[in-house]
């Protein structure tokens, strides 16, 4: 007597005959003679995601917390096509009571055989390198018992928190440093800048100095030759005194416009 057998999307069937593996059964109807044969369970087609968590230490003596991603699933194909025992199905369904736990055997093999040869640093640049590592491995192995490795990711790497606060203090240090080295920079144009603006505004005011002297000699120069030209019987020596009387008597009267200046040289005139 024939049976109608539903088996759902994404699922292959075992068929047994007698109790004996007969056939895959696929999704959709499937007629199924009984009592002789019967379904005995069925395997899921799409990809399923393992997490692996895995503590291991690294070169420098860390110890890390790693997680990897590992996304497989059933091979449907057969290895030969005349041997119906070769299918994937039939070596998922009967060789591996518990894949989960198979792969997450081998994950901690890979990775506590990886990681130790590498430090903290080379460990999280090469993430890349252990995740092809372990989807290698794992390829080769899981091949054996009907399963197919998709992807196998290193999604985390978390190391001790008193490591990971060390490693935030070296990186603040440094950029710290990295920020005093700059600033010191900065103030050191800042002071050659400076320098150079007093160097320039210097020499820039001993030029107005020496003009403004030369103005006053050329100036006293006109004023004697002048006065001695009107002036019978004097001579330059009494136009110079005459001049600084007269230059001396400016100076008191600007002294005595400035507040709080009470004291007053008076020279020698002897």
């Amino acid at each position: 007597m024939s049976c109608i057998v539903c088996i759902n999307q994404s699922e292959n069937g075992i068929v047994e005959r007698w109790g004996r593996f007969d056939r895959v059964a696929n999704a959709g109807v499937n007629f199924v003679c009984c009592p002789m044969e019967q379904i005995v369970g069925t395997l899921s087609s799409r990809v399923t995601q393992l997490e692996v968590r895995c503590e291991t230490k690294t070169l420098d003596n860390v110890f890390v917390d790693v997680i990897i991603s590992i996304q497989y699933k059933v091979n449907e194909g057969f290895s030969d096509p005349n041997d119906k025992l070769s299918s994937g199905v039939y070596k998922a369904f009967y060789e591996l009571s518990d894949p989960k736990k198979q792969i997450t055997a081998y994950v901690y093999d890979v990775v506590r055989s990886t990681i130790p040869l590498a430090t903290l640093d080379q460990a999280f640049e090469d993430k890349e390198t252990i995740s092809l590592n372990i989807k290698k491995y794992l390829g080769d192995i899981m091949m054996s018992y009907g399963y197919t490795i998709s992807n196998a990711l290193v999604t985390d790497m978390t190391p001790d928190a008193r490591v990971r606060n060390a490693m935030n203090e070296i990186n603040a240090s440094k950029r710290l440093k990295d920020a005093a080295k700059e600033k010191a920079e900065g103030n050191k144009v800042l002071t050659v800048k400076s320098a150079e603006a007093e160097a320039e505004s210097k020499y820039l005011s001993g030029v107005g100095v020496a003009r403004q002297r030369k103005a006053i000699v050329d100036g006293l120069r006109g004023s004697i030759s002048q006065f001695s030209g009107n002036i019978k019987g004097t001579t330059p020596k009494d136009v110079v005194d005459l001049l600084l009387i007269t230059q001396y008597f400016d100076m008191l009267k600007d002294i005595g416009s400035r507040p709080n200046c009470n004291t007053v040289y008076v020279p020698d005139c002897e």
